[in-house]
């Protein structure tokens, strides 16, 4: 799933803010709860490589669970042409199951992406995640590893491609205020079409503030690879990407 950092910090945030009271209350909660939210981001980075050129991107995301622990979700983002044989969005279609046990939660599932208008060429793919968090007061440590198998979307032009993605993150919710602080780092193995042809790493650092739903961060991006865009910029290089979201 494209989980960015500032779901990350979000979810830090409500976790840390829970009492005692709100546990009674979520005793009695409906079977079934809808959430969502939308984000204006500066530049949407998808391991470290921008996917709209270096540029603004719109994001929506709404998930439905039941109280057992599976999930369904939609999310989407604009995108620039040249990541799917011009499509102008991304559409990613996630089912899954969580469970908490003490201070750790096991998260699972299947994200199938999906890029319409995209001329008719094979640039979906499906990919399993699963990870592991382990909260630890303030902070939060997770791990993650998803691995898409063998199909057409990934393909370099060598027939059908997979891709192990291997990533470790770090979150810090500073107590009695409404700041949090990320970092992270992932590894990218190939060749396919999401390591650029070859392995590479992406690390960042965040930092983001929280008020009634809404949501301000700033992120600084980097990679070891390069891509360059038909437009000349380097997709996989340094920069600071700032977000605005509002949540419910």
């Amino acid at each position: 799933m494209r989980i960015s950092t500032l779901s990350v910090l979000i979810a830090a945030v409500a976790s840390l803010a829970a009492t005692p009271a709100l546990a009674e209350d979520a005793k009695a909660s409906p079977a079934l709860t809808v959430s969502g939210g939308a984000t204006l981001v500066s530049d949407y980075r998808f391991r470290g490589i921008s996917q709209t050129d270096r540029r603004f991107a719109v994001q929506g995301t709404v998930t439905l669970a039941h109280k057992s622990g599976v999930y369904a979700s939609v999310w989407g983002s604009s995108i620039d042409d040249y990541v799917a044989n011009g499509a102008d969005q991304e559409i990613d279609l996630i089912l899954g199951v969580k469970h908490s046990f003490g201070d750790t939660t096991l998260d699972g599932g299947l994200l199938y992406y999906y890029y319409p208008g995209s001329g008719g060429i094979a640039s979906d793919f499906a990919e399993p995640y699963f990870s592991v968090t382990q909260a630890m007061g303030p902070v939060s440590a997770k791990a993650l590893v998803a691995y898409a198998p063998r199909q057409n979307g990934l393909s370099i032009g060598n027939g059908r491609e997979d891709n192990l993605y291997l990533a470790g993150d770090l979150s810090y919710a500073v107590p009695k205020s409404p700041f949090s602080l990320t970092a992270h780092v992932g590894r990218s193995i190939g060749p396919s079409y999401l390591t650029i042809g070859r392995a590479y790493t992406d690390w960042s650092l965040g930092a983001a503030a929280t008020w009634h739903g809404f949501t301000v961060g700033l992120t600084y991006v980097d990679t070891d690879g390069r891509f360059t865009t038909p437009r000349g910029r380097n997709a996989a290089g340094p920069g600071i990407v700032g977000s605005i979201g509002a949540s419910f």
